[in-house]
């Protein structure tokens, strides 16, 4: 049993901490934070549960604070927050790190991370606390975006200062207060599970070895591809300025377009990628990840840009990408060279508007039409047919321009 101590051993500071905003899921892990917090600091903490499309009910956190003797419970839906302001301006940017993961868990970390600064501010709290473990990602996105908020604001990680390092310790500290444990969680979790709006993440456990395939169960937002449907699904995505508006002529706000597209998404067998990542801490990590809704609209978004976008501005976009995608990531959301990147891409997308038609079909997303009034597609420039806006003729000197150092190269002998 962890021992009450006024001041714990690894805090970063002797003043005492008055009151802490606590990110709290009502799960195992943070309903022990959360009476360690108490315990231990001795201080008020005041829980902030956010809904952003995870699909688990949220009044069993207000009910669980409620029995630590919360007095101040925020649990607030953020659906159309975290896809407006978050997912739109990351997928404007045709963002995937490391050419593969679309980003589901680190876009939605610095939003939690940003409402509980503006919860502290609120209710006079002088320390914000999260439940993210010392050895992967999230505490890097929370932390960086907590001192970007609130440069002086006290941070409190547990995983880091406590001793509860296994299931088994966190289990008997429950037990001996008191704290309920759902029947699956008294076994070894058979992996780890985050989720959104965006997607679903499961790591650890039985996905540790790589060399492994997932076993299904480890599927929860699709079904796989060979059991989706034999015939083809064709969708039409809308778009102004970059972002969709529109999902078969049907208008609809953020939140509700993303959850159009993973229903979708998901009946097709669409998002699926098993994936070793780099870590930011330093260790590689493989994860199983599920974005059927958000597989669909990078899909779409690259095809609307693809007539709508002049080329030095599309090539430009695809070689910022991998930073932008790293800053992400790495939990750079309010660092200013995530925004000088942002205002950079969000110039482009002035133009891309329109409708892409897809394919959807056993896992598969295929373009298979795109119109705009703001196409940069000229029939008269590509037909076979004799057109009047390009003379042939003029290719050879621009030919024999480009191939001037190719062929001083040449006679020297490279």
């Amino acid at each position: 049993m962890t021992k009450p101590a006024a001041q714990p051993s690894g805090a970063t500071s002797a003043k005492p901490v008055k009151k802490v905003v606590l990110a709290y899921s009502g799960g195992l892990d943070t309903s022990v934070i959360l009476k360690w917090l108490q315990e231990q600091y001795r201080c008020e903490v005041v829980t902030f549960t956010a809904d952003l499309g995870q699909g688990e009910e949220l009044e069993p956190a207000r009910k669980k604070a409620e029995m630590f003797g919360i007095k101040q419970i925020f649990i607030e839906d953020l659906r159309e927050e975290f896809v407006r302001d978050f997912v739109y301006p990351m997928f404007r940017a045709n963002a995937l790190y490391e050419g593969v993961y679309l980003l589901g868990t680190s876009i939605a970390r610095p939003l939690i991370a940003k409402r509980q600064i503006e919860i502290a501010r609120q209710v006079g709290a002088d320390a914000v606390a999260h439940g993210a473990t010392g050895k992967g990602n999230d505490q890097v996105r929370f932390e960086l975006t907590y001192y970007a908020l609130n440069p002086d604001i006290r941070v409190i990680a547990p995983w880091r200062e406590w001793d509860l390092t296994s299931r088994t310790r966190l289990i008997e500290y429950a037990e001996q207060h008191q704290i309920p444990i759902a029947k699956d969680k008294r076994g070894e979790a058979p992996f780890s599970v985050d989720a959104n709006l965006l997607h679903s993440s499961s790591e650890g456990k039985v996905l540790e070895d790589p060399a492994i395939e997932p076993p299904p169960y480890v599927y929860m937002r699709t079904i796989s591809p060979e059991e989706a449907p034999d015939k083809a699904m064709v969708v039409e995505v809308g778009f102004e300025k970059g972002d969709a508006i529109s999902v078969d002529g049907k208008k609809l706000s953020p939140a509700a377009l993303l959850t159009r597209l993973n229903e979708l998404g998901a009946a097709n067998g669409i998002g699926r990628i098993d994936l070793v990542e780099n870590r930011f801490v330093g260790m590689k990590s493989r994860g199983v990840y599920e974005t059927p809704g958000g597989t669909i609209l990078h899909v779409a978004h690259r095809a609307i840009e693809s007539i709508t976008l002049d080329r030095g501005a599309a090539h430009l976009k695809d070689e910022l990408m991998p930073r932008y995608a790293e800053l992400v990531y790495y939990g750079f959301w309010f660092a200013p060279e995530r925004r000088m990147l942002q205002a950079a891409i969000d110039e482009s997308q002035k133009r891309v508007n329109g409708t892409v038609r897809l394919k959807l079909y056993k896992g598969n997303v295929t373009v298979i039409g795109r119109a705009s009034p703001d196409s940069l597609y000229d029939t008269n420039l590509v037909t076979f047919e004799e057109g009047a806006a390009y003379d042939q003729k003029d290719a050879a000197g621009f030919i024999r321009l480009n191939a001037l150092r190719l062929r001083t190269l040449g006679k020297r002998g490279n």
